[in-house]
């Protein structure tokens, strides 16, 4: 089902057209995206080694050597997350909207996008989504580190962006409520 979204022309007139998020089609995903075959090894060798101190000094490596790489964000924001590290995963999915926006167009704060603002359609579903996924889970995340209204606003940003839900930003919302209203 495609969300249908308003998004203004070069006339500055709305136009409206239809695309659905999790429809991406033959556009390239963030994990095909060539990496150097080093960083590619420090990131196999990272998985190998984890739980060990050593992974994260692999990782680290990977990101000095390739920086805005998605491949790399996503592989430190997992190893943080998972080793409940979360202040440092918040710091990487922030890193990962950044970037990602500034290959969409968009220079702003996320409190400050708009899927017009992203530059979304058909050519950069893909890219679109991954920020919306970053978004999502830097929410989350806030959520999970007791910055309840931060969650809730970057949690409210996804789902005014995704009006289908296709992504389940107003799903964790809804807990949210059910859990505030529990504790009430």
């Amino acid at each position: 089902m495609a969300a249908t979204v308003g998004l203004e022309d070069k006339t500055g007139m709305e136009k409206t057209i239809g695309m659905d998020l999790l429809e991406i089609g033959e556009q390239e995903l963030y994990f095909d995206q060539p990496l150097p075959q080093e960083v590619e090894a420090l990131i196999a060798a990272a998985a190998d080694a984890y739980g060990e101190p050593e992974a994260e000094d692999m990782l680290l490596a990977a990101y000095e050597k390739q920086p805005h790489h998605p491949v790399v964000h996503v592989a430190l924001y997992r190893y943080y997350y998972y080793q409940h590290r979360l202040g440092e995963a918040l710091h990487m999915a922030d890193r990962t909207l950044e970037d990602t926006g500034l290959g969409l167009g968009f220079a702003g704060h996320w409190s400050e996008a708009t899927l017009a603002g992203l530059g979304a359609g058909e050519a950069n579903m893909a890219r679109v989504r991954y920020y919306l996924l970053a978004l999502k889970g830097a929410g989350f995340i806030c959520l999970r580190l007791g910055r309840r209204e931060e969650g809730e606003m970057r949690l409210q940003k996804v789902a005014e962006m995704d009006s289908a839900d296709r992504l389940g930003a107003r799903a964790i919302l809804g807990v949210v409520e059910s859990a505030l209203q529990a504790n009430a």
